[in-house]
């Protein structure tokens, strides 16, 4: 289980979205995951470190490891409720400033009344544009499962994602209750088996939202693992985001309190 543990560990996106956050309180957690190993030199890095977009400079210039990546939410997170040219903007600026993935929400204004193919284009749009900047840069769509009315729907939103371009689907913002679920979770995963196997194309998957203790991670990596195989139990293509479980995982790893982060 140990093992596990530390493969968690290290597919964690450390994730600080506070209205409260500031330059030096962004500086702190970076500092913290640049010190990591020098107090946990057996376990990995979290895979990259999650804020809102103005704070991407200041993770590139505080990291130490590009191994280590720099996610921002973007597109008018969490409500995505902005024109598409201001949503273009924040996500470029964030690109220009360091960050190497971005997370956006769809556009529910347009997907729930009836109109997928303006939040599709909105996907390809944003995708299009950052990768003109970074051709390298990952682009992760929140689905926001919680409002989504059945499986039937959660697929369509899978599948309108990844075939506008997402690299990474997610379930939830975390600003919404329920957030992630692991039903939610099963039909995404089941979603990019389909698109896989149509495409060869292979495209993340992401939970996010309430999960934080050692054993609620363990559901998903077993519902990755079991419907899209070992091949998908990789940083590059399964992610948490999480605020909370780092330290939970590290203390299930040390069998002791850790409040590392």
């Amino acid at each position: 289980m140990k093992e596990i543990y530390k493969t968690i560990l290290g597919m964690i996106d450390l994730t600080s979205l506070n209205a409260t956050d500031t330059s030096a309180s962004v500086r702190a957690m970076v500092e913290k995951v640049n010190n990591f190993n020098n107090v946990f030199p057996d376990y990995p890095k979290p895979a990259s470190i999650c804020v809102y977009p103005n704070f991407a400079e200041v993770i590139a210039a505080t990291r130490k490891s590009k191994d280590v990546h720099i996610t921002v939410v973007g597109g008018c997170f969490p409500a995505s409720q902005s024109p598409l040219k201001v949503k273009l903007l924040e996500c470029t600026e964030a690109v220009t400033d360091g960050a190497d993935e971005v997370d956006i929400v769809l556009a529910l204004n347009s997907f729930l009344d009836g109109r997928p193919q303006e939040a599709s284009r909105e996907i390809y749009e944003i995708n299009k544009a950052i990768k003109a900047i970074n051709s390298d840069v990952h682009l992760k769509v929140i689905l926001e499962t919680g409002v989504l009315k059945d499986a039937a729907q959660i697929e369509e939103a899978s599948m309108l994602a990844m075939e506008a371009g997402a690299d990474f689907i997610k379930t939830s913002t975390g600003k919404i209750s329920p957030a992630a679920t692991p039903e939610a979770a099963q039909v995404m995963c089941q979603a990019i088996a389909k698109y896989y196997g149509k495409t060869g194309r292979k495209v993340g998957f992401k939970p996010a939202g309430g999960i934080s203790t050692p054993e609620e991670a363990l559901i998903y990596y077993n519902i990755v693992r079991d419907t899209l195989g070992t091949k998908w139990l990789t940083p590059a293509l399964f992610r948490f985001g999480a605020s909370r479980m780092a330290n939970n995982i590290l203390s299930a790893l040390e069998e002791r309190e850790v409040k590392y982060f």
